[in-house]
């Protein structure tokens, strides 16, 4: 299965055109322009179409601004806004920085490559700009403390696409878990079948005429040109992310750290599969995590436990007293031999999400932090990085969690931060 497919089934089973996590405009009806958000959308691939397409679709919103530095991307997106919102004038640039000079637009979404997402962030919060950032949140831990640095001493508000994070199931979930109904959570089994394919050994081409590669690698090591290193393949490099298991740690593993909040992070130990062609971020990976009193395992294939072989994606909790099984859309409580998908006892205490970028509106407006907020995302997203440190060093590593440091080991630490290229270090 191709890694698009994989992308479309993904987008299938959350319901990003239907489950959407948007609302229908006609629930909010008409706003006056004066109190519309005023947006501007950078990164315009697959992932910033759908950006585009739910602030759209929000009264509340004003888009005014698109940006891509392929110039193919930026004209088709300006069509299609066109296209659902006849008569709009929106504005289109190369270079952010550009959006970022302008006083007049109030918060930026960004669906670039990951390794530009932390700069972008941090420069918008520094120019007044509040932020819809997508997953994973950043390119290494250091930014991921950077981002949450000038957040705070800017006052910005931010959201992270992990738009799953939205849905009533994970809601109910977390107040299952929450409740005790299945006892003290001791061991969480994540898992995401693997759906990638090989991308070969494919040669340098010349660049794209329509596209600037340089800013496109922006922070990230210089190389010529390859078209399966650019756009959507773009996350099978760890020059600029971390694999499928970057693309789906914060959808699944969100599940957990909104009901558990796991803490004292101990040990990482990392085994995977590379690929046989060019790309060199993990092809399968199989993390275990030892935290305070608590165990997750994440693989790339289900794990043997009922009901995990009938999902492609899931999350399996193990409690003293029972266990729940969960996916985006489903869920199955075992309590004593007995199967439930709930329990009428537990009470709803989650306050349900009004939908993702409604959320993040609201927030802005009422300048609260949303649910999805940089203080927890930054917490959800670590373990992924270090997962593939420690897949990258191939050994076990020992994790201080309160200095937010490998213990004893200078070579995993370099491995926290990267030093961006000296023409693209802008923070």
């Amino acid at each position: 299965m191709s890694v698009h497919t994989n992308r479309r089934d993904f987008v299938k089973m959350v319901g990003l055109g239907a489950l959407g996590f948007t609302i229908l405009p006609s629930l909010y009806g008409k706003v006056a322009a004066s109190d519309r958000l005023r947006v501007a959308h950078i990164g315009l691939g697959g992932m910033g179409n759908n950006h585009m397409k739910w602030f759209a679709d929000l009264p509340e919103v004003e888009i005014v601004a698109l940006c891509d530095v392929d110039e193919l991307h930026l004209g088709e997106t300006r069509k299609k806004l066109e296209t659902m919102k006849p008569g709009t004038k929106v504005d289109t640039y190369a270079d952010f920085r550009q959006i970022l000079d302008r006083k007049d637009i109030d918060a930026i979404t960004v669906a670039t490559p990951d390794h530009w997402h932390a700069q972008i962030a941090t420069l918008a919060f520094q120019a007044g700009k509040d932020v819809y950032g997508e997953k994973p949140l950043s390119y290494s831990v250091k930014e991921g403390q950077m981002m949450l640095k000038h957040m705070n001493k800017h006052d910005r508000i931010f959201q992270m696409g992990n738009q799953i994070h939205a849905g009533d199931n994970f809601h109910r979930v977390v107040e299952i878990i929450k409740s005790g109904a299945i006892g003290n959570v001791h061991t969480v089994r994540l898992w995401k079948q693997s759906n990638t394919k090989e991308l070969g050994s494919p040669t340098v081409q010349a660049v794209p005429k329509t596209l600037n590669w340089d800013m496109w690698l922006g922070p990230a090591p210089f190389t010529e040109y390859i078209p399966e290193k650019c756009h959507f393949t773009y996350r099978y490099f760890l020059d600029y992310s971390g694999g499928e298991f970057a693309d789906f740690w914060c959808h699944i593993a969100d599940v957990v750290y909104s009901s558990i909040q796991p803490k004292g992070l101990k040990k990482i130990n990392a085994r995977g599969q590379a690929y046989a062609g060019i790309a060199d971020a993990p092809k399968t990976l199989d993390v275990d995590y030892e935290f305070d009193g608590l165990k997750i395992f994440w693989t790339a294939v289900p794990p043997n436990v009922p009901g995990a072989a009938d999902r492609g994606i899931g999350a399996f909790f193990e409690g003293d007293k029972g266990t729940l099984i969960c996916d985006y859309n489903t869920r199955e409580i075992t309590i004593n031999g007995e199967k439930m998908q709930d329990i009428a006892t537990v009470p709803i205490t989650n306050p349900r999400s009004p939908g993702h970028q409604q959320n993040f509106v609201d927030a802005v407006k009422n300048r609260t932090q949303p649910e999805s907020n940089l203080a927890y995302a930054r917490e959800l997203t670590l373990p992924m990085h270090l997962g593939l440190i420690s897949y990258r060093l191939k050994r076990e590593l020992n994790w201080n969690a309160a200095k937010e440091k490998f213990v004893g080991d200078k070579e995993a630490n370099r491995l926290l931060s990267r030093k961006p290229r000296k023409q693209w270090d802008l923070v």
